[in-house]
């Protein structure tokens, strides 16, 4: 076994795959990196990514994010997630999941390119402000 310790590699011109082990990461553009995924699959790093990340407490308590600057209590069940890095669009995929039994669905009730506000709603309507929330965002950073 060996080590290679570099700050700079240069390539040939036409370079376009790199080899890590036995997996192939293949640059095909300027910041665009792609990688085998399953079988022959190529998935590409940048668009593969979840761009930021939060897992809160239903109060606006943020237990632990990423690329989350600030969260903003609006109220029970309605909350802002200020993004520290924006989006290009507003045109961004969420996703976001409660544990809390008072609450049963997160609407997404508006999007900017930094925030996203959210509306908890549920069968039983509760005020009960115990429930973790996590949010996933998917997208094109600006």
């Amino acid at each position: 076994m060996s080590e290679v310790i570099l700050d700079t590699i240069t390539g040939k011109s036409t370079a376009t795959t790199i080899t890590i082990g036995s997996t192939p990461v293949v640059s095909a553009s300027a910041n665009s990196m792609t990688i085998r995924g399953e079988g022959s699959a190529q998935t590409s790093i940048q668009q593969g990514l979840v761009k930021c990340w939060v897992k809160n407490n239903e109060g606006a308590n943020d237990l632990d994010s990423f690329n989350i600057s600030s969260i903003t209590d609006n109220g029970t069940g309605d909350y802002t997630e200020t993004l520290t890095n924006a989006f290009s669009s507003t045109n961004f995929s969420y996703n976001g999941t409660c544990n809390n039994f008072s609450y049963n669905t997160i609407f997404l009730q508006s999007v900017a390119t930094n925030s996203a506000r959210l509306t908890l709603q549920g069968v039983l309507g509760g005020s009960n402000r115990n429930g973790v929330v996590g949010s996933m965002y998917c997208g094109d950073l600006a």
